[in-house]
C-alpha cells in the first residue's frame, strides 16, 4: 500500500466495525500522513464517535503522530495507553502505523475508547467493597429456621475450643456450652437436647455444667 486511498474501502469498514463491537465510547481514527508537510500532523480523512474527542475529518492528527514523522520513533505503534481529551475525559488508547515499500509512515488507525465513567464506576465500588476499616468480629449467619441457627452455633462452639467433639474431655466440653450459652443457643427450643447428643452427655451432665458456667460468670460479675 502506497497511500491510504488505496485501501480505504476496507479500512473505513474496518473501523466501522470497531466502532460498532465497542460501542459510543469508543473513536477510531484513520489519519493520512503523506500530507503532513501540509496540515503538520497529519490530516484526518475518516473518523468513527468522533464525539469522544470533538474531532472531525479534515482535522489533524496528535503530537504522537509528529515524532513517528520526524523519525524520533523507529516503530510508532503504541497499544493500550492512557490518553486524555481536553476536557479531561480520560481514554485508553492504541496506535497503528501504516508503511510503504520504502517503510515511509503514510497513515495510521487510532482507537480512543473514553474510560472516564468506568474509572469512577470502579472508584466508587473500590470504596464500597473495601475491606480495610470493616468490622470482621460480627460472624451473623442467615438461614430459614432457628434450627439452622443452632447448628451453627454448634460448629462454632466447635472450632471455639479447637478440636473434634470425640477428642474434647471434661474441661474442652464445658469451654464449648459456655460459648453456646454466651451466644443464646439455649434459648432455641429444644436446644439441650441436641446440645446433649453432640457432646454425647446426659442432660443432668449439661445442667451442671451450665450451673458450674453461670456460677463462675457471676462471681465474676460481683468480684
Amino acid at each position: 500500500m502506497e497511500r491510504i486511498e488505496d485501501e480505504l474501502p476496507f479500512l473505513t469498514s474496518l473501523m466501522k466495525g470497531i466502532a460498532n463491537q465497542f460501542g459510543d465510547s469508543c473513536e477510531v481514527v484513520l489519519l493520512d500522513l503523506i500530507q503532513y508537510e501540509e496540515y503538520g500532523s497529519g490530516l484526518i480523512v475518516h473518523i468513527e464517535n468522533g464525539h469522544v474527542t470533538g474531532r472531525k475529518v479534515g482535522d489533524s492528527g496528535t503530537n504522537i503522530g509528529l515524532e513517528v514523522l520526524r523519525g524520533s520513533v523507529v516503530e510508532g505503534d503504541k497499544y493500550n495507553y492512557l490518553t486524555k481529551t481536553k476536557s479531561g475525559r480520560m481514554l485508553k488508547s492504541t496506535t497503528m502505523y501504516f508503511r510503504n515499500m520504502e517503510k515511509v509512515p503514510i497513515g495510521c488507525i487510532c482507537i480512543n475508547v473514553d474510560i472516564t465513567d468506568l474509572m469512577m464506576s470502579e472508584s466508587a465500588i473500590h470504596q464500597f467493597i473495601e475491606l480495610e476499616g470493616l468490622r470482621t468480629d460480627v460472624n451473623e449467619v442467615f438461614v430459614n429456621n432457628v434450627n439452622d441457627v443452632l447448628d451453627v452455633l454448634i460448629q462454632e462452639a466447635q472450632d471455639h475450643v479447637g478440636k473434634p467433639v470425640a477428642l474434647m474431655g471434661k474441661d474442652d466440653k464445658i469451654k464449648g456450652v459456655e460459648y453456646l450459652d454466651k451466644k443464646g443457643a439455649f434459648l432455641i427450643k429444644k436446644s439441650g437436647d441436641k446440645i446433649c447428643e453432640y457432646y454425647a452427655i446426659s442432660k443432668f451432665t449439661l445442667y451442671n455444667y451450665l450451673d458450674t458456667i453461670r456460677a463462675a460468670e457471676k462471681k465474676g460479675r460481683l468480684g
